[in-house]
């Protein structure tokens, strides 16, 4: 391996290193100083990030014998990572404390799943795609039960393990009739194939449906999606907001890679699938949102039906609409973070208090919380003004520019569905009067009113000035072609 193929990979190294480093320093740190290995959690992403800046470039580099790709498409979700991963990190220290799980593992396995989901995103190899989606999976697995005196968190895990390995083993299926049809797992070596041989062999086609499967449990597309809901409820809160963003982000990138640079022959197949599995998953997701009365359950509904939407910026297969997507994953991510942020600040110990009920009277109670959460659902809503109906603007245009009519009309029906439970929330804190006996929330602390005060800038930022996130989008998606 060459000096440059090292600096390539030094983001990816610098996670593994930290993460190798808090593993080894857990026993050595006493029981009121575990809180300070977070540091190391916040403090490698920030470096990580800082040598990632300097990989940015039009030309499309590979290494590890073609396996590994790096290009501004896989910067920029890379990028995208350890920001999710550095906040998550950060929101945890509190609420760790508070539930008596601060240990040196939790911020090991965040920088772990980080580590596997750039690789998501820098792969050029199935089999080191499901090197990272494994690396990940098992990470959340644990992530997800790490409140192992708490039976909702040991049933979360338990589910999402037991599922997440049927995906695996779908996955794999996938990858193995693939590699029968092209004796090949490299990404270019299946794409030139494809295109000598003119006709797509029915191994690969079928390949391609069981990846689908694979990457459907990932980005929680329905049907493929009963484990979000009783997962985001069962986890400690900030493994949810983690889940909610981190891994749908690197799903959709590996799987926008795979569709747009192994298969592009089969786009009219793969649309024709994603359209299909959009309005199931937009329809589903935001009429079972309705009938929710847990905010954590609301929420993973909600990004069930979202993952829908980010499949409406794909099925055109233009450029227009991978940048959409890009953006949308960007704005969605900024919106989930603040939204679970204020969920885990109002959570008492136990981490209750994630009932609607709960809610009533926050508006006077705590008007910041109020304020921001509000401004979190009327983006993800879609209401002007807000970087969630800028995202939505740009998913819809794509589609409606390549003829997509129907599929957006649905998706605006589905929008207007989702005005209901996500403005219920709204209702129960400014008008609903607490209940008698009503606990008076904790106070927020600094930390987590700095990431929300700043994903509230970004949301109306992006809302009435999108053009350069739009415009890096735009630059980053190029690396696909």
């Amino acid at each position: 391996m060459t000096t440059n193929d090292l600096f390539l990979i030094m983001p990816q190294l610098i996670l593994v290193i930290a993460g190798m480093a808090l593993m080894l320093l857990e026993p050595f740190t006493s029981a009121g100083r575990k809180g300070r290995l977070a540091r190391i959690a916040v403090l490698a992403p920030l470096l990580a990030a800082y040598m990632l800046n300097f990989q940015w470039s039009d030309e499309r580099r590979t290494i590890l014998q073609g396996m590994l790709i790096v290009d501004n498409f896989s910067v920029f979700f890379q990028w995208l990572f350890l920001i999710i991963t550095g906040v998550t990190a950060f929101l945890s220290v509190k609420f760790n404390d508070r539930e008596s799980i601060q240990r040196g593992e939790y911020y090991a396995l965040l920088l772990f799943a980080c580590s596997g989901m750039s690789l998501m995103a820098a792969s050029n190899d199935l089999i080191l795609t499901f090197l990272g989606i494994e690396i990940l999976s098992i990470s959340t697995y644990v992530l997800a039960g790490f409140k192992r005196t708490d039976v909702r968190s040991n049933e979360s895990s338990l589910k999402y393990f037991l599922l997440g390995s049927f995906a695996t083993a779908i996955l794999l299926y996938g990858i193995a009739f693939i590699y029968g049809g092209t004796v090949s797992t490299n990404y270019g070596v299946i794409r030139e194939l494809a295109v000598l041989q003119g006709t797509v062999q029915t191994t690969t086609l079928i390949g391609l449906g069981l990846l689908l499967v694979g990457f459907g449990f990932k980005v929680a597309l329905v049907p493929f999606h009963s484990w979000v809901p009783d997962v985001y409820e069962g986890a400690p809160t900030p493994v949810t907001a983690f889940m909610a963003v981190g891994p749908k982000a690197a799903g959709f990138a590996a799987l926008l890679r795979i569709l747009v640079q192994v298969f592009p022959t089969m786009a009219q197949d793969w649309s024709m699938i994603l359209w299909i599995l959009a309005i199931l998953t937009m329809t589903l997701g935001n009429v079972v949102a309705v009938l929710q009365t847990n905010i954590k359950r609301m929420l993973a509904y909600s990004a069930i039906a979202h993952a829908g939407y980010i499949l409406v910026g794909i099925i055109p297969n233009s450029d227009a609409g991978f940048s959409a997507v890009l953006f949308y994953l960007v704005i969605y991510t900024v919106m989930n973070l603040v939204a679970f942020s204020v969920v885990l600040s109002l959570s008492r110990k136990g981490d209750l208090h994630v009932n609607l009920d709960d809610y009533a009277g926050l508006g006077s109670k705590a008007p910041f919380a109020a304020a921001a959460l509000s401004l979190a659902l009327i983006s993800l809503a879609g209401i002007p003004l807000t970087g969630g109906f800028m995202g939505k603007f740009y998913l819809f245009s794509a589609a409606i520019q390549e003829g997509f009519i129907g599929l957006v009309v649905i998706a605006v029906l589905n929008s207007v569905v989702s005005v209901f439970y996500y403005f219920r929330v709204m209702v129960y804190m400014y008008i609903r009067e607490p209940g008698a006996g009503a606990a008076e929330p904790e106070p927020i602390g600094w930390p987590v009113q700095a990431i929300v005060g700043i994903g509230v800038i970004i949301i109306l930022f992006l809302g009435i000035h999108p053009d350069k996130i739009l415009a890096l989008a735009g630059y980053s998606s190029l690396a696909l072609k």
